[in-house]
């Protein structure tokens, strides 16, 4: 039986630092994976193709499985490829990342349910209205009528359901990209592991949106003085591209960390100054 490892609260902050720390350590390689996969959803969104849309939005497991795997390359002092985005695809891996999917599904059909239960049909129907209507007329006494209270009571649900789900993929997809564990044996193992560890997961879910605001700052403030030299809609694409080539190393480096910590390899000390260098389901 797999061992959890039961990790300090200062791990949360510990595998945020390891992701940046991953990604200055290999800046150029780390980021071009988040310009492919950004420049493939903006194509899809551009293009207005929901195939597309949905084909990507279907293999993102397996482009994050990707992403998580070049990550454990670079700790490992090797180096990160963009073929690596595909290494899903290999060893049977690729229905067991498919199958990382279904808490997402479970979790929409939850809160299609409860949405209809806690707001109501008639009540549904009248937020429609006043949405079109405030399209062509702002009014705030239409804001009014909309029942803030049951929408307030409907997000906090949402944001409960949404964590639970996460808990299910969180280390489940590198545990599936390193272990030839099956997808609902990881998933499994994953939601006990945040479990267990639900105060690391908390510090790291903070700071990461800490540090992502940041750079979401920094980077909008780029597209602005770009603007002005390359256009209004082109200076957002390539920032667009640029939050990506931060946020999925990062994200990937991070969950390989916890990963590690938690479940995985016997876990080494990160760099006291991360600016140093037959198919089953």
């Amino acid at each position: 039986m797999t061992q959890i490892r039961k990790v300090p609260f200062s791990a949360g902050a510990e595998w945020v630092l390891g992701g940046f720390a991953l990604l200055r350590k290999a800046p150029l390689a780390l980021g071009l994976l988040g310009v492919i996969w950004g420049g493939l959803s903006a194509l899809a969104t551009a293009t207005g193709q929901l195939w597309l849309s949905f084909l990507v939005a279907l293999f993102g497991p397996i482009l994050f499985g990707g992403v998580i795997h070049a990550a454990r390359e670079v700790d490992s002092g090797r180096s990160a490829q963009p073929a690596h985005l595909l290494q899903g695809l290999q060893g049977g891996r690729m229905p067991r990342l498919l199958a990382m999917l279904l808490p997402q599904f479970a979790a929409l059909l939850v809160l299609a349910v409860l949405l209809v239960a806690m707001i109501g049909g008639e009540q549904l129907q009248h937020m429609v209205k006043v949405m079109e209507q405030l399209q062509t007329n702002p009014d705030p006494e239409l804001a009014k009528t909309l029942p803030t209270g049951r929408i307030f009571g409907w997000m906090v649900a949402a944001l409960v359901v949404g964590v639970v789900a996460g808990f299910f993929t969180f280390i489940a997809i590198p545990d599936v990209m390193f272990t030839e564990r099956r997808a609902f044996a990881a998933m499994g193992i994953s939601f006990r592991a945040c479990v267990r560890n639900l105060v690391a997961l908390i510090v790291m879910i903070v700071l990461l949106f800490i540090a992502l605001f940041a750079v979401s700052i920094v980077i909008n403030i780029a597209v602005v003085v770009l603007a002005f030299a390359i256009g209004q809609n082109a200076a957002f694409f390539f920032g667009q591209l640029l939050m990506m080539a931060v946020l999925l190393p990062v994200m990937g480096g991070t969950i390989y960390y916890a990963w590690r910590d938690m479940l995985g390899e016997a876990p080494s000390p990160l760099p006291a100054n991360p600016a140093a260098g037959g198919i089953e389901v």
